[in-house]
């Protein structure tokens, strides 16, 4: 059996990352989502800090340097590839992982592809606290 901690179904987390240290920013033009997201992840003990647009997002990117983001696709002005793009371009935050979560299941090749080639992972909503802290972990785990 996989060392890990199991998250549903068939899923299994390594044991990697430290939630009392590790920083997640979400960034979802949806306040509910940030805000629901956000007490979902600090009862698991991860310090969170959320934006509900990507240029806030970035801003608390740049102030905070977190060490994982989830971000939403579909948003105003900047959308999360434009976000992406942009984080991307900063030498101490092209590691960072990302993960891209959407309600949107018709995502453009195109554009699936360039997530892809930025780091990004790509997930889709509903998700449950299971989901949530599962992707978690699996961000963190990249860099812890």
């Amino acid at each position: 059996m996989p060392k890990g901690n199991h998250v549903g179904y068939n899923a299994w987390v390594p044991v990697t990352a430290d939630p009392i240290t590790s920083k997640i920013l979400i960034v979802d033009d949806d306040e509910s989502v940030t805000q629901t997201f956000a007490s979902m992840l600090r009862l698991e003990g991860y310090q969170v800090r959320t934006a509900v647009t990507a240029e806030n997002g970035l801003r608390v990117a740049d102030e905070s340097r977190p060490d994982a983001i989830i971000l939403d696709l579909r948003m105003p002005l900047v959308d999360g590839l434009g976000f992406l793009r942009r984080l991307r371009a900063k030498n101490d935050q092209r590691t960072t992982p990302v993960a891209i979560v959407t309600g949107d299941y018709f995502i453009e090749d195109e554009i699936s592809s360039e997530l892809r080639q930025l780091g990004a992972e790509l997930r889709f909503k509903p998700m449950w606290l299971e989901d949530l802290v599962g992707l978690a972990r699996n961000l963190l785990g990249a860099t812890h």
